[in-house]
């Protein structure tokens, strides 16, 4: 975690609220940040996702001011426990059309820059001027598929059925500071930093944290298919620092208006910056979580990651080849309103088990006679 409680926080985390968890010698705790005070929550409420449902943010014991960090031997955690990791892709005209390359590369980096330029000039304006499911949408599609230009992809970025899939295993993400990582016969990735909307199991939007949603573009570039394996490994979905709940202060207008910045920074020197747009994006973020909704039901609540517009193409090593992953790069995602969220690399090999399931977590709450909250 960073050496100061507060530089993971925005700058105006006094006016906010936030919730999350932090690893106490105990066990997990349930943490909420206000007016620039943490507490623990968990002798009141033993879990994120029953904080949300009850909305029980209040109360707790005063661990002290945010200046002064987390209490000795306590650490974050990713701030959310129960609830199902849900993530929409291909929600950028950029991302469409960078799935699209891996697609035709078939996972070959060193292809991608000449099918880029010849994809940008063809299908680029088009994608970015109609609304997802309207009847310009179709038009265009009609006129893709004559050219020979359809993808799978352009079906999820223009068609009326959003990208929804899910990401990780409940209670597998890691938090602020933890080690990301990418498999280690991978060769083609990269970071996806993106606003997470946190919803109830009603599909009520109570917040929103960071994302990196780890990516492997070779895998998913051979076949679409492999998109489980390029996306859900070991450390592979980082969410945090915390929570920022809604409020008068911080509405869905401030996500919608929301940018994310990204930096990585390679052991090698190497330095890489972007920003990922939330403005830009082509579905609304409450029709995402319509759609993830759907006919399902989420009873502990879900967290949806939004999508990217920020995929790197900046050469690293080789001409054409893009960029790739090393071992040892230190990955930040901020944004204004919501905070900052740092890790570092690792291969999903090397990366420390994830040994806290389900089971192995009721029992801690058990053990510490906290089941009934919950």
């Amino acid at each position: 975690m960073a050496d100061n409680f507060s530089d993971v926080l925005p700058a105006d985390h006094a006016r906010g609220s936030f919730i999350g968890r932090a690893q106490s010698p105990a066990g997990p705790c349930v943490i909420a940040v206000r007016d620039g005070e943490i507490f623990d929550l968990t002798e009141e409420v033993a879990t994120v996702s029953g904080a949300i449902a009850r909305r029980q943010f209040a109360g707790g014991r005063r661990l002290g001011p945010v200046e002064d960090g987390l209490p000795e031997g306590w650490r974050l955690l990713s701030p959310i426990d129960l609830q199902c990791i849900k993530a929409a892709g291909v929600t950028f005209a950029l991302s469409a059309i960078e799935r699209v390359i891996e697609e035709r590369a078939r996972g070959d980096a060193g292809a991608a820059a000449d099918i880029r330029a010849q994809l940008e000039s063809k299908i680029g304006s088009g994608i970015r001027s109609v609304v997802p499911g309207s009847e310009e949408a179709a038009q265009l599609k009609a006129a893709l598929i004559d050219e020979g230009m359809w993808s799978q992809y352009l079906e999820v970025a223009i068609g009326p059925d959003a990208e929804i899939f899910s990401k990780s295993p409940v209670l597998s993400s890691v938090g602020e500071g933890a080690p990301i990582g990418v498999r280690s016969d991978s060769s083609w990735n990269n970071p996806e930093p993106e606003v997470v909307l946190v919803c109830d199991s009603d599909g009520e939007v109570v917040g929103a944290t960071l994302g990196n949603d780890v990516n492997l573009r070779d895998f998913e570039g051979r076949s679409a298919l492999l998109l489980s394996k390029a996306k859900d490994n070991t450390a592979s979905c980082a969410i945090g620092p915390l929570i920022r709940l809604l409020d008068d202060d911080f509405t869905l207008d401030d996500i919608r208006a929301a940018e994310v910045e990204l930096t990585i920074e390679g052991e090698d020197g190497y330095r890489l910056q972007g920003t990922n747009d939330m403005a830009q994006i082509s579905r609304d973020p409450v029709e995402l979580v319509a759609q993830c909704l759907s006919e399902h039901h989420y009873p502990d609540g879900f967290v949806l990651f939004c999508g990217t517009l920020f995929a790197p193409t900046q050469d690293r090593d080789v001409a054409g080849a893009g960029f790739t992953h090393k071992r040892g790069d230190r990955v930040t995602i901020r944004s204004q309103r919501i905070g900052a969220l740092t890790n570092t690399v690792t291969t999903s090999r090397d990366a420390p088990a994830w040994t806290m399931g389900i089971a192995g977590f009721v029992a801690n709450l058990a053990g510490r006679g906290l089941v009934d909250r919950m």
